[in-house]
């Protein structure tokens, strides 16, 4: 999701990449036996038929203020799975913040549950995102580079309202349970995930550095989760929800040594702050450079997140054009689909934000 400032950091050798690299298997794809959305080179299929989506981020898609904290307004889910254009997919947080009831302390997979059944019944696709990088509605802790090693197979010293077990037992017990919903596209394990070290007491994305080796440690936990992943769940997609930008673990070439891993399918990159530009960025980490190195390594690129603001600093109208030409843009330079940020109930009205409501223009731009 959007921030305030993300920072590059510095650019790591190739050579030592490369030769880290030793000994990780050179092909574990997902299984395309029974499974709705599978993964080439020209892009991805759904149900044996080629499939360009697009769609929404809705992060707040399993609020349930009757049953856990919450993450934004709670959603009326038929109504929303149902007004999209068929065969739409969405992204939403499953955050094992959001599977805890805050009145008993325990795990409580309703929400989450129903967001499923409501996906299937309409007939719409899901990429549930396991966890953030930045801690939003999850107890705001930013993950550091150690978390990445080791930090997440370690349970919580103490049970809290954010995590009663390790990220480890969350993804498994996660998978295990909604693996066979005929609404599921992909898995996500963390959003836009960096190996960044933190520079003071708490870690932001204004109070970082990158050290080296931080690619080295980011295509380690792919490998490790996304084996233990599919260990469970054979068929189901794995992406890597990079934001795509430069950052800790993902610059430069870097970006295509983690898409090379055999636990990842599809990788992303989230597009904001150039309206109306289809390809922004750099010769290093814009998006051509991206969608050139996922075509090098025969992976699809999803742009996960593209946003643009509006409300009190833009018309919607022009912003739906705007994005349109961007989505258009996107799509003939050979992206595998677009989804926006952010689908939300109850825009805030007279500011200045990149909320996507029931009755913005966009909903044209995503069906047409």
């Amino acid at each position: 999701m959007p921030s305030v400032s993300k920072f590059l950091c510095r650019a790591l050798a190739v050579v030592a990449l490369l030769a880290s690299s030793a000994g990780i298997p050179s092909a574990v794809a997902a299984s395309d036996d029974g499974a709705r959305v599978t993964a080439g080179a020209d892009g991805l299929a759904l149900d044996g038929e080629p499939w360009w989506p697009t769609g929404f981020n809705a992060y707040q898609l399993a609020t349930d203020w009757s049953v856990n904290a919450g993450c934004g307004a709670m959603v009326d889910l038929d109504s929303y799975f149902g007004a999209l254009p068929p065969h739409s997919l969405t992204r939403f947080d499953a955050f094992q913040a959001l599977a805890i009831n805050r009145f008993t302390g325990l795990l409580d997979f309703g929400p989450m549950d129903a967001v499923f059944a409501a996906a299937a019944a309409h007939d719409q696709l899901l990429v549930p995102v396991l966890s953030p990088q930045d801690g939003a509605c999850e107890g705001n802790v930013f993950k550091d580079r150690q978390w990445y090693v080791d930090g997440w197979t370690t349970p919580p010293a103490v049970p809290s309202a954010n995590a009663v077990i390790s990220f480890r037992q969350w993804m498994l017990t996660a998978v295990t349970r909604w693996k066979d919903s005929p609404a599921l596209a992909a898995w996500e394990l963390v959003g836009e995930p960096e190996t960044s070290t933190c520079t003071d007491t708490s870690c932001s994305w204004t109070t970082r550095t990158c050290a080296a080796g931080a690619a080295q440690v980011l295509r380690e936990f792919f490998d490790t989760a996304g084996e233990q992943l599919r260990a469970i769940d054979p068929r189901t997609l794995i992406t890597a929800g990079l934001t795509g930008g430069g950052q800790c673990g993902s610059q430069g070439e870097e970006y295509e040594y983690l898409a090379g891993s055999p636990f990842v399918d599809v990788v992303q990159y989230h597009d904001y702050g150039a309206d109306g530009v289809p390809l922004p960025g750099d010769q290093w980490n814009g998006l051509q450079r991206r969608i050139t190195q996922a075509a090098e390594v025969g992976k699809p690129l999803l742009v996960g997140e593209i946003g643009e603001l509006a409300g009190s600093c833009g018309d919607l109208g022009a912003r739906a054009g705007s994005i349109g030409t961007k989505i258009d843009g996107q799509r003939a330079a050979g992206t595998a689909g677009a989804l926006l940020w952010a689908f939300v109930p109850d825009p805030r009205p007279g500011e200045c934000t990149y909320d996507i409501g029931p009755a913005d223009p966009l909903w044209q731009t995503i069906g047409s």
